[in-house]
């Protein structure tokens, strides 16, 4: 049978470990609190449209490749956790631009400032995410535990996707969108402090390396999987960005926890294939579920098969993508996965706004059209062609 299951190393867990995992939920969710509250801020305080709304929601989406291609020249001439830092702290900076936005009332920002913060807070967190996630998580482990260390790390900002956004209605409902602001950055900071905490050996600078080069940045080989992710990821942020309670993150948690025992009993011996076939049915569901139904329990487990699939399917791209590169590429592969990852939900969530003014009523629909896109893709294409080119 073909299958997979990734191996549980309790020596992986020290503490090195934990406080660059931590530190991953924390920034990954000093960002995605801005999902459910930024657009609610920007059309009540700030007047925009719709419109205007999704295009400064998915314009992160760009943000994330403009320093991509530097990643490999600044880590291997300076040192990685440094640079790291050095990018959480502007990244700090640019989401505390929100901050001093929101002190001129009575003053509408203008749209291209939006536009450019939000592009720019993108660059940043895809930078520090490539250094954090492709470089600094695998320098603490050993080189038998990489793909587990991966794996997990991955698992945690994963969960920022339901923890975050609650975080953000909570504090928006009690203290405000001024204190969200306050918060994320916060959030922000003691990421930065736990890896400042974490102590990694010296490296020598390399020489000859290219100032511009797609080594921790871009799979050359991997395009096929990155698409198929992005259809689904897509598909996710449709979903994501219609929540608008915090039941509905909460409800998306307890789907991310039962996707984690799915694959450690129902998942462990399975064929490979039943995992994101599995996943995209699940997504399905809930879609259907939204299009057909509008009840409170309805929403609940709508909100818990997003959560189920999101955590089913994320965690076998990224597999996938890592037996998919080759010799010291799996920083790489890690880059790619969540430049597909972050890619389609950005893109998701901003076209939620976007379909919302020109095409009303037709998102679900939308949403549903792509899965089943990227279900027969998988099924007819990828898969098959995983098989005959992976490396690991």
């Amino acid at each position: 049978m073909n299958s997979q299951n990734t191996p549980v190393h309790i020596k992986l867990w020290h503490r090195e470990f934990w406080q660059l995992a931590i530190a991953n939920l924390l920034l990954s969710m000093s960002v995605y609190m801005f999902i459910p509250v930024l657009p609610v801020w920007l059309m009540q305080e700030e007047n925009f449209s719709l419109m205007e709304t999704g295009l400064s929601m998915g314009v992160f989406a760009f943000g994330l490749y403009l320093l991509g291609p530097f990643v490999s020249f600044l880590v291997q001439h300076y040192r990685r956790n440094k640079v790291c830092l050095w990018a959480i702290l502007l990244l700090i900076g640019c989401e505390g631009t929100l901050w001093y936005i929101d002190t001129l009332k009575g003053e509408f920002v203008e749209f291209w400032i939006i536009m450019l913060q939000r592009f720019l807070l993108g660059a940043l967190f895809g930078f520090a995410q490539m250094v954090l996630a492709s470089t600094l998580v695998i320098d603490t482990c050993e080189s038998f535990q990489r793909t587990e260390a991966n794996h997990s790390a991955s698992w945690f900002g994963r969960f920022a996707l339901s923890l975050g956004p609650l975080t953000g209605l909570v504090t928006m409902q009690i203290w405000g969108f001024n204190m969200v602001i306050m918060v994320v950055m916060g959030l922000a900071f003691l990421a930065l402090l736990l890896i400042r905490m974490v102590v990694f050996p010296f490296r020598a600078p390399e020489d000859h390396v290219h100032v511009f080069s797609c080594d921790r940045f871009l799979l050359d080989h991997g395009s096929v999987l990155f698409l198929n992710l992005l259809l689904i990821t897509i598909a996710i942020g449709l979903c994501i960005g219609q929540m608008e309670t915090m039941e509905e993150f909460g409800m998306m948690m307890i789907g991310f926890l039962l996707a984690l025992l799915a694959q450690r009993f129902m998942f462990r011996d399975a064929e490979l294939k039943s995992e994101v076939v599995t996943g995209l049915i699940l997504l399905s569901a809930a879609l259907l579920i939204n299009m057909t139904q509008h009840t409170s329990v309805a929403c609940y487990i709508s909100s818990t098969f997003i959560g189920m699939s999101t955590g089913i399917i994320g965690t076998r791209f990224l597999l996938f993508l890592i037996k998919l590169s080759r010799h010291c590429q799996r920083g790489t592969s890690q880059s790619s996965f969540m430049l597909s990852w972050e890619t389609g939900l950005a893109l998701g969530v901003g076209l939620t706004y976007v379909f919302a003014d020109v095409l009303p009523h037709h998102t679900n629909i939308i949403a549903l059209a792509l899965t089943v896109v990227a279900l027969l893709m998988y099924h007819t294409y990828t898969h098959s062609w995983f098989l005959r080119h992976k490396n690991r």
